[in-house]
């Protein structure tokens, strides 16, 4: 109670601030007293080009303006002569000048490395000499990829950050870990925050639909964003407490310059493709595997069960399913931005169109976006700005097993019957639809409006001090809509299916800080404080029909279903308070110094355990910066060692866990259907977050003048007090309760290389990173040392993601059946069994008692490499992305090889066991649909791709007359892929830390080629 009136009554102050300015800012009807005026221009020390939006000010006060689109600028002040004046522009050093009233030429020198680029970190900035803790920064070139949502551009980008999509659907999304993955059950997604505001990325459904959702990120463009800062240690991410455990990914968006005005349109086309096919059987081939998986079941009806031979002869390659369903599909994208502003207030207006057709058939996805940022000084000792973003996006979802069912139906079957109607299923034993009849005529829609926006007003009333209020807030209502037709297989039965549902969900932000920076001769003290609270509500709403009469109105006419399905509501609610406090203090730019504390207070635990404590500290040693160094210098211009440790949190359970909870069933009372309520969960008042202690040590140096750079981080971070369902005794009325219990640690180093390896008309620069991670699982508490999840195993001593199967041992021949036969796991074993081995030692083997390890999702390393060339107006950027030593469950092909004659099978059944063809590793065809699953289907994943390739021409001045530029470009995403992989690509998982390697039917990731035109008036 205490808590919540101080965070009541700290809302209340902020506001109060806010209203007050206007009341302690100077009258401004007293005209200003002017002693000075003075003139000057900035430009730069070699080309001598201008530099407009220069920051000039007055050393000692609070007076300051900008350079116009000349570099000019000019001062009317009530200084008096001498005064000195403090120049500042990024990419270049800092420069104080002594004005005497003499009109000013001042030249900046560029720097020769990124040390003084400013940083976006928890709650304020920082310059990258200053950091004590392991931030990666993406811009430029990476953040240009053609991409739907601007997380897919992380692919490959930075040290630390592995990023696989889950998915190739248009505005498909994305898995990110950073430094690993640490929960098992809870969130283990990063935490991202917009301009100020933190987010979730968690996927938005009703419930209704068949496939997997948009990614949310997609509803912003990437186009408007400048800069992504990802934070990986805990000095870093403690700063967010309880949701920084799985790293913080800061997104900032475009802000206009001063006198700098411009109109620019982009635009760009491109079509997709599907890599590469499956190899199957075509109708020949299949009609013979049939043929033999028949005989083998009843040699007594002959060899030519199926079709004989001369039917067979007749039939050709038969239906290609997977070129039935994919297509060449087009992809464009267009914005508009204006953006400029002058010493008083700068702005930045965008709107931008995306439209991407899917490369399976009736699969879309578009988005139509506006943005306005605003940054106003009124008066010298107030800032205010505001960021906001509105998106409509709709999307066409590709049905759950669509791409399973499209390999497995025989080439055999037709798409359609002789009459034009579809083809209801397959025609052998084994039933499932038609797939290109579910994919074009199900309905499967999801639109999303979205608006997510801050603002903050930051008040200086002396100098140094700054206090900040900001409010946010992030809407979401999304519509989903299905429709199952009465003329394909899944709705005959039904005679039509309708379902629509609706989420709606809103979230408010406020954070109160108060921030201190002061230099005291050598020392410089950076101080921050504050209080925060967000809140988030959310409601869903579902109703469905079937029976209908006519499909013609699909899900836009419940009423006009006969029987009406059972309608679902539900509501939920969650709320986070905050306190957090942090320094920042350096000695001479020699020695760094950083603490930091949050204490989070959260709806979503139990009453014992709702506020958790999340400290931080890091230090850091600038060597080169002693007298010692500087004999040195020429070839080590830059040393700097740093260290740190802290503690933060995870969050990411859903609401109401600790809570027991009722759910509501139908039972019979007399004649009637009456409703009731049975218990579905116990209480539980000690549950709490998960808890990560992270360490790491890290060295960064420049050689060279910083025309090479290497940074080096190595980390252990351990999580304990894991979200888990624990079993409990049954006596109890539930079989598992949701409880902390065991701990999962990762460690690993990281490595990230920049190089100018030329400067001057020809530039080509190249970046490295290569990051190695090694998971274990510590305990899991209760006792256990292990327990089995569908085809994993969670063990302590092994990382997660380790699978867990049967072990082949080749294939039993003619005369083996009495030695070997055993082995087989067959009641009658037959020559073309595959034999697996005895892992347990009883002499047999059985499915259930004989399963080992046998392999693991986790990589040996991950990397990215980026060079890019630039020679008078061209510009070319090659980035490659791999993984090296993950394993893929391709469960397609555990499937296909099941060689049953009932549904195709893969291209490996041309090398079956035959009498007359004795394989010693593929087995005979057999109609036995049950699959075992073992290390055959283990494919290594590893891979090396062409992530993306562009090259650029910016037309010379002589061409584009009034125009300030012009470029051109095309480039290529995925255009080359080296992999052993049998599937449709080794960039798959299922998004989750306990079953990340498996390929199940996921979309295809496309290949792109695309081409494009910016102008800028």
């Amino acid at each position: 109670m205490q808590r919540t009136l101080l965070s009541q009554k700290l809302t209340h102050a902020g506001i109060a601030l806010l209203l007050l300015i206007p009341l302690l800012l100077p009258a401004q009807d007293t005209p200003p007293l002017i002693n000075s005026r003075l003139t000057g221009v900035v430009v730069d020390a070699n080309t001598q080009e201008p530099l407009p939006g220069a920051a000039i000010n007055i050393k000692g006060t609070t007076h300051g303006v900008t350079t116009d689109a000349a570099g000019r600028f000019s001062f009317i002040t009530g200084q008096k002569f001498p005064y000195t004046l403090i120049i500042s522009y990024i990419g270049y050093k800092k420069q104080e000048v002594i004005a005497t009233g003499e009109h000013l030429k001042i030249l900046l020198a560029a720097v020769q490395s990124q040390l003084n680029d400013v940083v976006v970190i928890g709650y304020g900035t920082q310059k990258k000499s200053d950091l004590t803790g392991a931030i990666s920064s993406v811009s430029g070139p990476l953040l240009k990829q053609p991409v739907s949502s601007v997380d897919q551009a992380l692919k490959g980008a930075v040290s630390g950050v592995q990023v696989t999509q889950t998915s190739g659907q248009p505005g498909g999304g994305v898995s990110i870990r950073v430094r690993g993955g640490s929960s098992i059950q809870g969130g283990s997604e990063p935490l991202y925050v917009i301009d100020g505001f933190p987010i979730y990325n968690s996927p938005v459904t009703t419930g209704i639909l068949s496939g997997t959702p948009a990614n949310p990120l997609a509803s912003i463009n990437p186009a408007d964003i400048e800069s992504i800062d990802i934070l990986k240690d805990a000095s870093a991410t403690a700063i967010y407490g309880s949701r920084g455990a799985n790293g913080v990914v800061i997104i900032t968006t475009k802000k206009g310059k001063a006198d700098r005005s411009s109109l620019t349109y982009e635009g760009s086309y491109g079509v997709q493709s599907l890599q590469k096919k499956v190899a199957v059987l075509n109708a020949h081939d299949f009609a013979i595997l049939r043929n033999d998986a028949l005989y083998d079941a009843n040699p007594a009806k002959g060899k030519y069960q199926y079709l004989s031979p001369e039917k067979i002869a007749g039939l050709g390659t038969g239906t290609d399913w997977q070129a039935a369903a994919t297509r060449n599909a087009p992809l464009q994208s267009h914005q508009l931005s204006i953006s400029g502003g002058n010493a008083k207030t700068r702005y930045f207006v965008s709107g931008n169109y995306l439209q991407q057709d899917g490369i399976l058939k009736h699969t879309d996805f578009s988005r139509l976006g506006i943005r306005a940022n605003i940054d106003a000084q009124p008066y010298d000792n107030l800032k205010v700005s505001a960021n906001i973003t509105a998106s409509k996006s709709d999307a066409n979802i590709a049905p759950t097993g669509i791409i399973g069912s499209l390999l497995i139906m025989p080439p055999t079957a037709t798409i359609y019957e002789p009459d034009g109607s579809y083809t209801l299923r397959n025609p052998f034993e084994n039933i499932f639809a038609n797939p290109i009849a579910t994919l074009l005529e199900q309905q499967n829609r999801s639109t999303a409006n979205r608006l997510l926006g801050s603002a903050y007003a930051a008040y200086t009333p002396v100098e140094g001090l700054t206090l900040k209020v900001l409010f946010g807030t992030d809407v979401n209502n999304t519509t989903e809509k299905s429709y199952i037709p009465a003329t394909i297989y899944e709705g005959i039965q039904s005679k039509g299916i309708a379902a629509r549902g609706t989420f709606n969900s809103y979230s408010w932000l406020n954070e109160n800080t108060v921030t201190y920076a002061r230099a005291f001769h050598k020392h410089n003290v950076d101080v921050l404080a504050g209080f925060t609270q967000q809140e988030y509500n959310m409601e869903i709403v579902r109703a469905g029909a079937e029976k209908f009469v006519s499909d013609a109105l699909s899900y836009n006419s419940l009423q006009g279903g006969a029987t009406l399905v059972r309608p679902f509501a539900d509501a939920s609610a969650w709320v986070l308070h905050s306190y957090l406090a942090r320094v920042n203090y350096n000695y001479d730019s020699r020695y760094y110094l950083t603490a930091s504390i949050r204490t989070d207070g959260s709806s979503r635990f139990g009453r014992g355990n709702k506020w958790g404590y999340f400290p931080s500290a890091a230090a850091s040693w600038r060597v080169s910066s002693e007298p010692f160094f500087k004999p040195l210098t020429p070839a080590i211009s830059d040393l700097k060692l740093r260290a740190s440790f802290g503690t933060t949190g995870n969050l990411e359970i859903g609401e109401y866990q600790s809570l027991a909870a009722l759910y509501s069933l139908g039972y019979l009372f007399g004649k009637d259907i009456n409703t009731g309520f049975a218990p579905s969960r116990i209480a539980n008042d000690r549950l709490g977050w998960e808890t990560t202690h992270q360490y790491n040590a890290g060295v960064d140096i420049g050689f060279l003048h910083n025309r090479l750079t290497l940074s080096v981080d190595a980390y252990y971070k351990k999580t304990s007090n894991l979200l888990l369902n624990v079993e409990i005794p049954w006596t109890s009325g539930q079989s598992s309760s949701l409880q902390n219990f065991g701990a999962v640690q990762n460690k690993g180093l990281e490595v990230a290389v920049s190089s100018k390896n030329f400067t001057g008309d020809f530039a080509w620069t190249t970046d490295l990173n290569i990051s190695f991670n090694r998971n274990k699982v510590l305990t899991i508490g209760n006792g256990a040392s292990s327990y089995i999840s569908g085809n994993y195993i969670i063990q302590v001593g092994q990382p997660l993601g380790t699978f867990y199967g049967t072990v082949t041992s080749g294939i039993l021949q003619t005369g083996e059946e009495n030695t070997k036969g055993k082995y087989t796991g067959n009641a009658i074993p037959k020559p073309g069994d595959r034999l697996y081995k005895d892992i347990n030692g009883d002499g047999t083997f059985t499915t259930a008692a004989d399963r080992a390890i046998i392999g693991n999702a986790q990589p040996d390393f991950i990397f990215g490499l980026n060079n890019n060339f630039s020679w008078k107006g061209f510009n070319l950027a090659i980035f490659l992305q791999g993984s090296y030593g993950n394993k893929i469950l391709n469960a397609n092909r555990q499937t296909l090889e099941l060689f049953t004659g009932q549904q195709n099978a893969a291209a490996s059944a041309l090398d079956r066991w035959t009498p007359e063809h004795p394989s010693q590793t593929i087995p005979r065809a057999k109609l036995d649909p049950a699959p075992v699953f073992s290390d055959r289907f283990i494919e290594d994943g590893s891979f090396l791709r062409v992530r993306n390739i562009s090259l650029g021409y910016t037309l010379p001045k002589s061409l584009i007359g009034k125009l300030s530029a012009v470029n051109v470009f095309v480039s290529a995403q995925h255009l080359l892929t080296w992999t052993k992989y049998t599937g449709f690509d080794p960039e798959v998982t299922s998004g989750s830390n306990v079953s990340p390697g498996t390929d199940q039917g996921i979309y295809p990731i496309s290949k792109t080629v695309s081409g494009g035109l910016r102008v800028t008036f």
